[in-house]
C-alpha cells in the first residue's frame, strides 16, 4: 500500500482547480504518452522542471537590444503583414516600436486571426523573446510572451518557463505546477544526513520549491543545490530499486541451460548472410551465463541494423533445445507483429511451434494460445505487454527477450521473468547507451554490445537540406518513386497546432497525397492498432510507396526496399531519434538515403546535430555526442515520445550524484535489509514517490 502521506500526490490533476476534462487529457498525453492512459497525477506536475527562466527585470528599450538573448519590451504595435494567400513559406510579420527603435516581429506559418487578437495594432503589449538581427533590423522569431499591461503586471519578473506540449500553452503549465506546488505535503528525510550536510543542500521540499518559483537566475541550473538535490532523490530511487533487483536475483538460485546448438545451427544453416564477429561474440557471451547454476541478466545493446533480433532468437533456440520455452516481449504491436512475422517462417521449417499474443486477440484465439502455452505446446511466444499479464501461465519458461527495455519499466522485466522457475533475462536496446547511463538505467548489468553492421549492408548517405528547397525535393521523391523506391516522410506531430509551429503528419500526407495520389500511406500514434498495421502493410507489399508519419515506425519497423528517409523539422530531434529514424533505411543491399528537412532559424544545438548526423552513423558515437548536447532524455527517450526519461537528474551533470546515490543504496541494504527503521520506512516512501512501486514488493517477498 502506498503510504498515506503521498496520497495527495497521487490524484489526477484534475483535482486541481482550472483543470478541466480538456486540459487534464492534453496533460495526461504528455506526461503518459496516450490520452488513454492512467490519467496525469500531481506528482507529474511537480517533477516537471521548469528549462529556463525568463528575467523580465531585462527590459533595455528596442534600441539597447543585445543580440541572441532573451529580453522584455514595451512596445506599440503598428501593422500586419501576413504572407501572401496560399504560400506558407512566407512568414507572417508584425512591425512593433517603442520609444527608442523599431522592431519586426515574426511568425511562420502563423494564424491571422489569433495574431491579430493577440496584437491589436495601436494597441500597446509587452513581448518577450530572443533578438536576432536580419537584413539591418530587429527581428524576435516566435516571442515567448505576448501580453496586455495588465497581464503583464500578474506575471513574476523572473518566470519559470515548461516544455509544453499541444493543448498546453506555456502559461497554463505555470500556473498548473504552482497549483500542485501547495499540495506537496512535508515528507520525511531519507537522504544520509551527512552527505545532505556537507552538500549543503536543502530537503526535498524546499528544493522544489525553489525550482518551481525561482528568485535568482543561479536557481535553476543544474549546479544549483536545489537541482542537485533532487536529482540524487530520483537517482537513490532508481538505484536502491536496481540494488533490491540484483538482491533479489541473487538469493534465487538459477538452471545451467546447456545445449548442442542443433536447433540454433539448423536456423543459421537457413539465413540468407552469415552472422558478424559481434554476433557470434555475443552469443557465446549469452551461452556461458544460460549454462552458469546463477539467473541471467545481461543487456544486448546494437546499434539500428546490427542484428539484435537474430542473435535473440538463435538464444531462444538454444534454450528450447533444453525443453524450456521463451518469450520475446516488443514494446509496441507494430513491433511484436513484424518480429513474429520475421521469426515464424524460420522456426516452423525446424519445427519450431511460435505464436503471437496481444491485446487484440480475439477471445477464442486467446484462450487457445493460453492453453496451449501452460502444456508447453508453444515453445516460443512473441508480444507486447500482454505477456506478463496475470492470465498467462507458462509450463516452463526459461528465457525472457525484453527488446527496447527502456520502453518498459524497468521492474517489468522481473515481472515477465516471475512466471517461470528461475529465467533467465536479456534485455535488448537499438539506442546505444554510454557507459554511465548504463548504470543509470540497468543497474550493473552484463553488457554484450553489437559494433559491426551484417555484410551487404550500404552505407547511408546522409543531408542536410533547407525547407526553402522542398518543390526540389518533392521532384526528387517523384523521381525516385517512379523508379521503384519506397520512401519515408517523418513529421514531428500528428496533427496541426496552434502552440507549436511545425509541419504536422495530416497536413502533410494531404499536401503530398495531391500531388501523388493513391501511392501515399499515414501511421501515427492516433490510430488503432489496425489501422496502423493495415498502413505498415501496404507499405511493406508495396501498395504505398510513400509513407508519411511520426516517430511511431522510429524503433525496429523493418521494410529492406525502403531506401529514402526523408525527416521535416530535423531541428527538432534529438540526435538519438533522428539515429533512430535513419536506422529505418539502409536495411537492404541498394544505396539509401536520409534527408534532413529544417526550417530557419536554426539553434547553435539543432546546428550541431545536423552535422553530427551528416558526419557519422556510428551509434555509439552519437550517443556520447547526444549526452553532451542534449543530455540523458534523448538518449534513454523523452517523455515526450512516451519514452520514461529522468524528471530531475541530467546525467552530463549529475553523474556525480549517480556514484554517491549507488554508494548510499548499497549501504543502507547492507546495514537493513528489509529497511524496516526509520531511514528504511522514509526510503520506501522515496520508492512509491518515483513510481518504484515494483522495488517494494521486493521488499515485502523478501
Amino acid at each position: 500500500m502506498r503510504p498515506e502521506i503521498l496520497n495527495p500526490l497521487f490524484v489526477p490533476v484534475s483535482e486541481l482547480e482550472g483543470i478541466g476534462p480538456k486540459l487534464t487529457r492534453n496533460l495526461t498525453r504528455f506526461f503518459h504518452g496516450a490520452e488513454n492512459a492512467e490519467p496525469a497525477r500531481i506528482a507529474d506536475l511537480l517533477f516537471h522542471l521548469p528549462h529556463t527562466v525568463i528575467d523580465r527585470r531585462n527590459q533595455p528599450g528596442i534600441a539597447n537590444a543585445i543580440e541572441g538573448q532573451v529580453q522584455t519590451f514595451k512596445i506599440v504595435v503598428d501593422r500586419h503583414s501576413p504572407p501572401p494567400r496560399g504560400n506558407k513559406r512566407v512568414p507572417y510579420r508584425v512591425e512593433v516600436h517603442d520609444d527608442t527603435d523599431e522592431m519586426t516581429l515574426v511568425f511562420f506559418r502563423g494564424h491571422q486571426e489569433w495574431l491579430s487578437k493577440s496584437l491589436p495594432e495601436g494597441e500597446t503589449r509587452y513581448v518577450s523573446g530572443r533578438v536576432e538581427r536580419f537584413n539591418g533590423k530587429l527581428n524576435m522569431v516566435h516571442p515567448d510572451l505576448m501580453a496586455s499591461e495588465a497581464d503583464f503586471a500578474e506575471l513574476p519578473l523572473l518566470e519559470p518557463v515548461y516544455p509544453t506540449t499541444a493543448g498546453v500553452s506555456g502559461k497554463v503549465m505555470a500556473k498548473s505546477v504552482r497549483t500542485a506546488l501547495s499540495c506537496l505535503p512535508d515528507l520525511p528525510e531519507w537522504g544520509d544526513r551527512e552527505l545532505i550536510r556537507r552538500e549543503g543542500w536543502p530537503s526535498f521540499r524546499e528544493a522544489l520549491s525553489k525550482v518551481h518559483r525561482p528568485q535568482e537566475d543561479g536557481d535553476l541550473s543544474p549546479d544549483s543545490p536545489a537541482r542537485r538535490r533532487l536529482a540524487h532523490d530520483e537517482l537513490l530511487s532508481g538505484q536502491m530499486a536496481l540494488a533490491l533487483l540484483r538482491m533479489r536475483m541473487r538469493k534465487s538460485k538459477g538452471i545451467s541451460r546447456v545445449a548442442n546448438g542443433r536447433l540454433a545451427r539448423e536456423a543459421t544453416d537457413r539465413l540468407p548472410y552469415s552472422l558478424t564477429n559481434a554476433q557470434i561474440r555475443s552469443l557465446g557471451e549469452i551461452n556461458d551465463d544460460l549454462a552458469k547454476q546463477e539467473r541471467m541478466l545481461r543487456l544486448l545493446q546494437g546499434d539500428v541494423g546490427s542484428g539484435k533480433t537474430i542473435v535473440a532468437l538463435l538464444s531462444c533456440l538454444n534454450v528450447i533445445e533444453t525443453g524450456a520455452q521463451a518469450a520475446f516481449m516488443a514494446p509496441t504491436e507494430i513491433l511484436a507483429r513484424q518480429h513474429f512475422a520475421n521469426i515464424e517462417p524460420l522456426c516452423s521449417r525446424i519445427g519450431i511451434n511460435v505464436a503471437l499474443l496481444t491485446g487484440k486477440n480475439k477471445t477464442a484465439e486467446r484462450r487457445e494460445i493460453l492453453a496451449r502455452l501452460e502444456v508447453g505446446d508453444i515453445h516460443l511466444i512473441v508480444g507486447t505487454h500482454a505477456l506478463f499479464q496475470g492470465s498467462v501461465g507458462f509450463h516452463d519458461l526459461g528465457l525472457a527477450v525484453i527488446d527496447e527495455q527502456h520502453r518498459f519499466g524497468v521492474h517489468q522485466r522481473l515481472t515477465l521473468g516471475d512466471k517461470g522457475m528461475a529465467t533467465d533475462i536479456l534485455v535488448m536496446t537499438a539506442t546505444p547507451i554510454p557507459r554511465t547511463l548504463v548504470l543509470t538505467a540497468y543497474g550493473d548489468m552484463d553488457v554484450s554490445k553489437l559494433d559491426e553492421k551484417p555484410p551487404g549492408r550500404q552505407p547511408i548517405q546522409t543531408n542536410a537540406i533547407s525547407s526553402e528547397r522542398i518543390e526540389q525535393l518533392l521532384e526528387r521523391v517523384r523521381s525516385a518513386v517512379n523508379s521503384g523506391s519506397k520512401v519515408y516522410w517523418i513529421c514531428p506531430l500528428v496533427e496541426e497546432s496552434e502552440e507549436i509551429k511545425a509541419m504536422s503528419a495530416e497536413d502533410r500526407f494531404r499536401d503530398i497525397e495531391s500531388r501523388f495520389g493513391s501511392v501515399v500511406g499515414l501511421v501515427h500514434g492516433r490510430m488503432t492498432a489496425e489501422q496502423k498495421t493495415q498502413a505498415m502493410d501496404d507499405f511493406k507489399q508495396g501498395r504505398s510507396r510513400i509513407l508519411v508519419a511520426t516517430t511511431v515506425i522510429e524503433v525496429g519497423v523493418d521494410v529492406p526496399d525502403a531506401t529514402i528517409m526523408i525527416i521535416e523539422h530535423a531541428e527538432r530531434f534529438g540526435l538519438a531519434q533522428l539515429h533512430q529514424l535513419r536506422g529505418r533505411v539502409g536495411r537492404g543491399s541498394d544505396a539509401s538515403h536520409c534527408l534532413l528537412l529544417y526550417y530557419t532559424p536554426l539553434s547553435e544545438n539543432a546546428e550541431a546535430r545536423l552535422k553530427i548526423m551528416r558526419e557519422t552513423e556510428d551509434g555509439f558515437r552519437i550517443a556520447e555526442e547526444d549526452l553532451k548536447l542534449r543530455g540523458e532524455g534523448e538518449i534513454l527517450g523523452t517523455r515526450q515520445s512516451g519514452m520514461p526519461g529522468f524528471n530531475l537528474a541530467q546525467m552530463e551533470h549529475h553523474s556525480d550524484i549517480l556514484d554517491m546515490a549507488r554508494a548510499s543504496s548499497r549501504l543502507m541494504l547492507e546495514r537493513n535489509p528489509g529497511l524496516d527503521d526509520e531511514t528504511g520506512n522514509a526510503v520506501r516512501i522515496l520508492l512509491y514517490l518515483f513510481g518504484q512501486d515494483q522495488a517494494v514488493k521486493l521488499l515485502r517477498a523478501g
